[in-house]
């Protein structure tokens, strides 16, 4: 939480003077990204086409996934992405076409061949950076729908159920009945989902499901321009504040050099009255 309190005891630098630099940084940070993609993006288009022209590319590539990534991919889930994923890109989809959102924003896009599970040949899985009211920044998306053939779902209908309940919560956001209450059958199907199967048994294809913090394109909006102008405000007020004590020490500078003239010119006028003593007078005084 931001306060006016000095960073340190014997600090004039306050603890919102530092979360206001930070907030710069970030503010450089993210513009670097947008001027980074721009440059890069004629060489990530070049290197999309050397790729999809080496043989069996993506496979290879998932073979060697390291072990951060490969504890995530069940069995089932490398059959299918080693005989059907022919390209995988990621973009910065807020950003493309002389877009101006922001460049933290992520979309990855997977192309698939014929298989024996879904129908779709591209399933695309996008993530919003945004703003909640509550300060917190970051990473949020949407369940994406996956077209399963009959009895080939990956998921085991975890994917499916996380998107009904997604569904229903969208609804009651928009209709203002949000407020914390017992949980629905879905909500329930999908807990009890999640205990069964536990974290290390979930497909691969689960994390298409994933949505993280519940923070709308609008109140993201909101959020950052209030951020915005509450920074403002306090540079602003921080600089007024040091012109003040500017003011104060060059008044008191001025003082103190009035003081310094008039005593010059009282010990001045001392000498030239005993100047202008007669010679007898000027002996006995």
């Amino acid at each position: 939480m931001a306060t006016t309190l000095p960073a340190t005891e014997d600090s004039s630098v306050t603890y919102e003077q530092l979360n206001d630099l930070s907030a710069e940084f970030d503010d450089a940070e993210t513009e670097l990204i947008r001027q980074e993609v721009v440059v890069k993006r004629p060489l990530y288009e070049k290197r999309h086409k050397l790729i999809s022209q080496i043989p069996n590319f993506w496979t290879l590539v998932f073979e060697q996934a390291p072990p951060d990534i490969d504890e995530f991919i069940q069995p089932s889930d490398s059959s299918l992405l080693l005989t059907s994923l022919t390209s995988l890109s990621v973009t910065r989809f807020e950003i493309e076409n002389g877009g101006q959102g922001d460049p933290r924003s992520l979309c990855f896009r997977f192309e698939f061949g014929g298989n024996d599970h879904f129908e779709d040949k591209v399933i695309e899985k996008k993530f919003w950076h945004r703003r909640s009211k509550g300060g917190w920044s970051g990473l949020v998306s949407e369940p994406v729908e996956i077209h399963w053939k009959k009895g080939k779902d990956l998921t085991g209908g975890l994917l499916g159920t996380v998107k009904k309940v997604w569904a229903a919560q969208q609804a009651e956001i928009k209709t203002g009945d949000a407020n914390p209450k017992d949980l629905t059958a879905d909500e329930r199907a999908l807990k009890k989902k999640i205990e069964n199967t536990g974290l290390g048994g979930l497909s691969f294809f689960a994390w298409f499901g994933y949505v993280g913090r519940n923070v709308s394109a609008v109140e993201s909006q909101e959020a950052t321009e209030k951020a915005r102008k509450e920074r403002i405000a306090r540079q602003e007020a921080q600089a007024q504040e040091q012109d003040d004590v500017s003011d104060d020490d060059f008044e008191s500078d001025a003082d103190e050099k009035d003081e310094d003239e008039k005593d010059a010119e009282g010990a001045e006028e001392e000498v030239v009255e005993e100047d202008e003593l007669p010679p007898a007078k000027r002996r006995k005084a």
